[in-house]
């Protein structure tokens, strides 16, 4: 599977990557994603060796620039890809829970604006004394 550079947002999860193809578009190399392997950060697809969902890409490029822009060391990169995969799991199931709730009612945290109006400074030719 050869992905283009403007695709990776677009990949199926359901799709597998080879390891070279993952630290090519993710820009690491091999010894590295081996060590994140090590870290317990990635993990291959069942049955295969070092070949990877495509679902890691995303994951895996978000904190492999943020490694670069902040000079991280490789334990670092593997806590954030843990910490992506969580709180991407979590916009799902707020996503889904939202979903279940009546259309009419506000979602949660909205509060009502209570008390008058606000008082608007009248505006237009009239208005000037």
């Amino acid at each position: 599977m050869k992905v283009q550079a403007t695709e990776w947002h677009r990949l199926d999860v359901h799709e597998t990557i080879p390891a070279q193809e993952l630290c090519s578009a993710c820009r690491i190399s091999e010894d590295e994603l081996k060590e994140l392997l090590d870290y317990g950060a990635l993990q291959p697809v069942a049955g295969e060796t070092l070949v990877f969902s495509a679902e890691w890409v995303v994951p895996l490029r978000h904190a492999t620039r943020l490694r670069r822009a902040f000079d991280l060391d490789l334990f670092t990169v593997g806590l954030i890809i843990e910490y992506l995969n969580r709180i991407e799991a979590l916009e799902r199931e707020v996503k889904a829970l939202r979903a279940h709730l009546p259309a009419h009612q506000p979602s949660p945290g909205h509060v009502p604006h209570e008390g008058p109006a606000p008082w608007r400074e009248p505006h237009g030719r009239g208005a000037q004394g």
